[in-house]
């Protein structure tokens, strides 16, 4: 029984090539560093959602802190996402 092989190397070419690209744009991404200054502004930023208005700039911080579990006694994750935000307008 002979096997069909243009099907399946068609498929073999378009996760090959699928491979081949997210493999070069992981290559081209920079490792970031860990700046504990901005690591403490995170972890001292309230939860829930607060905004600030300037003359030129707009302020916003967001935190979320939630533990979900699976079951009553069942293991957890915790999530904390955490974002702040500046908007600036000038006129030029």
């Amino acid at each position: 029984m002979a096997l069909p092989l243009a099907p399946i190397a068609a498929v073999a070419l378009r996760y090959g090539t699928v491979a081949v690209a997210t493999y070069a744009v992981a290559r081209s991404v920079e490792r970031g560093r860990r700046d504990q200054r901005a690591e403490d502004a995170l972890d001292d930023t309230p939860e829930g959602l607060t905004a600030r208005r300037e003359s030129d700039a707009l302020n916003a911080t967001h935190r979320f802190r939630r533990v979900i579990r699976l079951g009553a006694n069942g293991p957890g994750v915790e999530i904390d996402a955490t974002t702040l935000t500046r908007i600036r307008f000038r006129k030029v």
